[in-house]
């Protein structure tokens, strides 16, 4: 059987703990980005919205809005 987290004792830490631990886990994985390769999918989508941004460069919505319509839908 392979590396579980009840091999690890993960399971025995507490919630803040574990969270710092998925936080410290996915930053490794992001420091090495490149050993994670889009997807043909994800890749044709990344161009694709590329290509809608540099056609309708106006076609945006300020962060303010952005804000706005969150908190507001966060009943804050």
């Amino acid at each position: 059987m392979g590396v579980t987290i009840k091999s690890l004792g993960i399971d025995q830490l507490g919630l803040e703990e574990r969270l710092t631990l998925v936080e410290e886990i996915w930053d490794s994985i992001a420091a090495d980005s490149s050993a994670v390769p889009l997807t043909d999918a994800q890749r044709a989508e990344l161009e694709r919205r590329y290509a809608e941004d540099e056609a309708n460069p106006d076609d945006v919505i300020s962060w303010e809005k952005v804000k706005a319509f969150t908190l507001s839908r966060l009943g804050k």
